[in-house]
């Protein structure tokens, strides 16, 4: 084993033996630090440490500290509630639902509502299933055999994803006789669960995990309650839609209803947009409309639509550009590498673009800025503006719902939205589908048709995308006045076959090789829909192109 600094798994690397499981490859070289590892990589794919050694090569250990290693702990987390809970309450439905403040939020459905004395006991039952180390086992089955577990389960969100669902064989985990479907890595056993809490919350309960980069301290749950009232929205939604999970999209789907499907979708996104243009027009002193969510939310034609809503109740929108006031660039500031950070919000002159603002709303005559961005400076081309008596200010970007963009003076004017993709259908009632993954597939195809990036140059920027997030935009979603939620239900099968496209161009010696072939087996889910299908003026037009707002 190679350790050259002995602190982390980094630079860890282990000689594989063929015959071995990955487990008893660790034990025998490290034993003091099986409870770290999470998963194993050999030749650029991953392995579980109960599969067996069949290839040479150096094997890399992979820590719970890791995004991977993080999942792998709370999907094994989420199994032991599931199994707790389902010996205490046999008669049960259980839900996972959806992600919030580091920790998962689901529901367990029985004919009694569900109590903190009912949590309380299922919580002692997963201490004593995590205090036992029970073997999770992964176990090789034929879809046929699957399908009848679950049906005797009476597990029918499982029994219609497998059955619309073009593979043979399927991997099951078992825990003390407990056969369940997770789509991703599993840990070996319960023990690997070293710290977590359950604790009721409004219907359900809440399942925290450790932080990843302390895993001896839980992540803190902090009340998100803008993204809890539109998650409650969305699942009225899917009510209305009829559609549970996956399964009972693609059973919808072959059943010929797909158009009503796609009608009913966009008439939802219409009266939610319609009902903000309302809000706006109540609000009688508001001038100054900011719009910001994270990557591939589809910020550009949910102002657009906006705009039309915000003209029918008689406004007139100015769009602004805060692209158009960085400073110069050689006033921008400097990370911590020494390089130009252009996602701070310093990077932006806020003197000026507050003084063209309240000018503007003064009803003064307003010559704007435009940035060239191959000079790196501001230039004055005698592009003049001013606001009509019934306009307001249409403004977009990552920084607006950061309080230090608009003085105190103008907050009063002031109607902020966060917007992103916070998709609430999940695979089956114990597999949620990842907000990141459908902004990512989003992402990749368009990236591809209209920027020229290819899939493995987005995935590999995909990190840095995340850190500009989590440091300019989601620390600010509860400042929003209004959450819109920009997923589609039926949008993943439109996009399947451009993003597949580009993810089968990726090769084994790539770095993003293994997070192309999770993608790829994550919309293996869904049925393909024909894109012709899709309306002009649908927010899903932003990444397959044919917008009537725009061309790309």
């Amino acid at each position: 084993m190679d350790n050259k600094n002995g602190l982390n798994f980094k630079d860890y690397t282990i000689k594989a033996e063929k015959g071995l499981t990955f487990y008893e490859l660790i034990i025998s070289n490290c034993k003091d630090r099986i409870d770290e590892v999470a998963i194993c990589k050999l030749n650029g794919k991953y392995h579980e440490l109960t599969e067996i050694i069949e290839d040479d090569g150096e094997v890399e250990l992979i820590g719970f500290d890791t995004e991977l290693g993080i999942k792998i702990y709370t999907r094994t987390l989420q199994f032991i509630f599931i199994k707790a809970a389902l010996d205490l309450f046999p008669d049960s439905k259980i839900t996972i639902q959806h992600s919030i403040s580091g920790a998962v939020y689901g529901e367990v459905n029985k004919e009694a509502p569900l109590s903190k004395g009912d949590i309380d006991k299922i919580k002692v039952k997963m201490q004593e299933l995590i205090s036992r180390n029970v073997p999770i086992k992964s176990i090789r089955t034929s879809k046929e055999e699957a399908i009848k577990i679950f049906e005797k389960y009476n597990m029918y969100d499982k029994v219609k994803l497998l059955k619309y669902y073009d593979i043979k064989y399927v991997h099951l985990y078992e825990l003390e006789g407990r056969y369940d479907y997770f789509y991703g890595h599993m840990g070996y056993s319960t023990s690997i669960i070293k710290l977590f809490d359950v604790f009721k919350y409004e219907s359900g309960f809440i399942l925290q995990r450790p932080k990843r980069r302390n895993l001896s301290e839980l992540a803190e749950f902090v009340e998100q309650k803008s993204l809890t009232k539109i998650f409650i929205e969305t699942e009225r939604w899917l009510n209305i839609l009829g559609i549970e999970d996956v399964g009972s999209l693609n059973e919808r789907i072959l059943n010929n209803e797909l158009i009503n499907i796609i009608m009913v979708s966009e008439g939802l996104h219409e009266k939610k947009i319609a009902n903000i243009a309302d809000e706006i027009l109540n609000r009688k002193d508001v001038k100054i409309i900011l719009i910001a969510g994270p990557s591939s939310s589809g910020k550009t034609t949910f102002a657009n639509r906006l705009s039309v809503q915000l003209r029918v109740n008689g406004l007139i929108p100015m769009p602004l550009s805060l692209d158009n006031y960085f400073v110069n660039r050689v006033d921008t500031p400097k990370d911590e590498n020494g390089e130009y950070d252009f996602e701070t919000i310093d990077a932006l002159d806020l003197k000026l673009l507050n003084e063209n603002l309240e000018a503007l709303m003064s009803g003064e005559e307003v010559e704007l800025p435009i940035y060239n961005f191959k000079k790196g400076e501001k230039e004055w081309n005698g592009y003049k503006v001013k606001l009509p008596k019934n306009g307001v200010l249409l403004l977009e970007g990552i920084h607006g719902l950061n309080p230090k963009l608009i003085s105190n003076k103008l907050n009063s004017n002031v109607f902020k939205i966060y917007i992103s993709a916070l998709t609430q259908l999940n695979i089956d009632n114990h597999n949620r589908i990842s907000t990141t993954d459908v902004r990512k597939v989003r992402r990749i195809v368009r990236d591809s048709l209209s920027r020229g990036y290819d899939a493995e140059s987005t995935l590999k920027m995909w990190d840095s995308i995340k850190r500009g997030e989590r440091k300019n935009i989601f620390v600010y979603q509860e400042e929003a006045d209004v959450a819109f939620n920009s997923t589609l239900v039926y949008e993943l099968g439109v996009l399947k076959p451009y993003a597949l496209k580009e993810l089968n161009k990726i090769t084994e010696e790539s770095p993003v090789y293994s997070e192309a072939i999770r993608l790829k087996a994550f919309l293996s889910f869904f049925n393909e829909i024909d894109i012709e299908e899709v309306p002009k003026n649908s927010l899903l037009r932003e990444f397959i192109g044919g917008s009537i707002f725009y061309e790309y």
